[in-house]
């Protein structure tokens, strides 16, 4: 028979004290490794997770405890609830479509990734475009790239309400890539793909079933020149579509002499950007760590008295890409000649989109 002082009421007590010491403990320990800046080189530490009494850590363990990293500020607006919420409009067909919501905000202001415009006026950009198809490179573009890369994505990506939201905590804008027909692009698994062989009103259905795949994305993008966006009596219902909806449209044409989707823009008010720059060009000999550089010395060749150059580069998600951005980031020089903004930064707003702007005005600040 076990004596008084050593009975299991006894035995369960000290068990528990034990327990909830190493759980102060930790958390004690936790909260000094986040003032002095440790967990895995980011800037600040993600907060632990309280851990049951039961669950504690041995007391001999405590001072180990690795916490991971927090993701950096993401830079996104925090819009009130309500008005958040008046930005999705839940349809006859069950889908919940991007609105401008009924004081004027529009989904590719407020959704988009805010930068500090004070920076070196020469502006750099990087979009990954066609993230989603594979879910380690995915994972990677989250993670490894720097928030201010943009991501794109596939609207068939499987479980993409999630993946955007864990862009979003990880800084980076997003975007949709417009389901378009295009016999030399990927084709998308499980949608079917605007074309001009069908109405004007079935494409508005296959835009919209792209459009309720997911949320907080800032707008479409589109490689061009296609089928579709050679085609004004094609295109045009489909950008008026896109801006009714408060979006915007980033355009991929290496053809500058190709005009349509720029000129419907610029008439209907939509937020539109363009870029030429294909960073991953297979026969580029050095690469996309080359592209690069290139697109960096051609920034800096900007001629006094004229207006800063701005350019953003596109590239497919690959483990090389994904590699060349992380190195190229981690040698640049502080301070920088130029500044890395999201895709937001290098948007053409004329004068139609800029009235459609100031019926909110907030919209127009940084």
């Amino acid at each position: 028979m076990a004596s008084a002082g050593h009975g299991p009421g006894k035995q369960r007590a000290r068990s528990g004290l034990i327990a909830a010491y190493a759980l102060v403990l930790s958390l004690v320990t936790a909260f000094a490794l986040v003032a002095l800046g440790v967990g895995g080189g980011s800037p600040q530490a993600a907060e632990p997770a309280a851990t049951p009494a039961h669950e504690a850590m041995p007391l001999r363990q405590a001072g180990s405890l690795k916490l991971p990293p927090k993701p950096p500020s993401s830079g996104f607006r925090t819009l009130p609830p309500a008005e958040a919420a008046g930005m999705t409009d839940a349809t006859a067909e069950g889908l919940r479509l991007p609105r401008i919501s009924a004081s004027g905000w529009m989904p590719w202001i407020a959704n988009s990734r805010r930068f500090d415009p004070t920076g070196p006026s020469a502006r750099l950009g990087l979009l990954m475009i066609d993230v989603g198809a594979n879910e380690f490179l995915t994972q990677r573009a989250i993670d490894d790239l720097p928030g201010e890369v943009s991501l794109a994505f596939r609207p068939s990506t499987p479980d993409l309400p999630r993946w955007l939201r864990l862009a979003r905590e990880r800084g980076h804008e997003t975007y949709l890539m417009l389901p378009v027909e295009d016999p030399h692009g990927p084709a998308e698994r499980g949608i079917k793909p605007i074309a001009t062989s069908v109405d004007s009103a079935e494409n508005m259905r296959r835009l919209h079933s792209a459009m309720a795949r997911g949320e907080g994305y800032v707008g479409f993008v589109v490689r061009s020149p296609g089928p579709v966006s050679q085609s004004e009596a094609v295109a045009r219902p489909l950008i008026k579509e896109i801006a009714d909806r408060g979006l915007a449209v980033i355009e991929i044409n290496p053809n500058l002499e190709t005009a349509i989707l720029r000129d419907l823009t610029v008439e209907l008010g939509v937020g539109y950007a363009r870029s030429t720059n294909i960073l991953d060009y297979r026969l580029s000999s050095d690469g996309v760590a080359g592209a690069l550089d290139r697109l960096v010395t051609w920034l800096g060749e900007g001629a006094a008295g004229r207006p800063p150059r701005h350019a953003f580069g596109v590239l497919q998600p690959s483990n090389e890409a994904i590699d060349a951005i992380v190195a190229w980031h981690a040698r640049q020089m502080t301070p920088a000649a130029f500044s890395l903004v999201p895709i937001i930064g290098h948007f053409e707003c004329r004068h139609n989109c800029m009235t459609r702007l100031a019926v909110q005005p907030t919209q127009l600040r940084p």
